[in-house]
């Protein structure tokens, strides 16, 4: 992957997942009808009250991450061989759990055919593609 297109991607994903992060709030405290409703935004897994400090941390650690990540400067810059790899397992194995997810839950929810409650899911692939795309191997001339 190129300097340029891995400095876009991390920037793309980190702002899906704002996107979402900030349509959950919106539907929770506004129910606009252009947007889906709540039952579609949460699984119910966490308890909102711990999800949304858990998200808007996990929105400024990408935030660091990105700017060291396309800076090339920092302590959370990844550029270990040894710790690219070990990131794009766990990028696998959570996109994995996800699409396992997702199969259980249109199998045995039939009621959630094909897109009802998809968000979460969808959402943590985009999360599964950010730490994939922290791994992926980097011009180290990046400046």
């Amino acid at each position: 992957m190129s300097t340029d297109a891995r400095r876009a991607a991390l920037w793309l994903l980190l702002g899906l997942f704002v996107l979402r992060v900030v349509g959950q709030i919106v539907v929770g405290l506004l129910s606009p009808a252009w947007l889906p409703p709540w039952r579609e935004w949460y699984s119910g897994l966490l308890p909102y009250p711990l999800l949304l400090p858990a998200q808007l941390a996990l929105i400024a650690w990408m935030v660091a991450l990105n700017v060291q990540n396309t800076t090339g400067t920092g302590r959370w810059r990844v550029e270990s061989p040894r710790v690219r790899r070990v990131l794009r397992v766990l990028a696998g194995l959570y996109a994995g759990a996800m699409l396992l997810r997702y199969v259980l839950t249109m199998v045995l929810v039939p009621e959630m055919r094909w897109l009802h409650g998809t968000i979460p899911i969808v959402f943590h692939w985009v999360l599964a593609a950010y730490v994939a795309v922290l791994a992926a191997s980097y011009d180290d001339r990046m400046t």
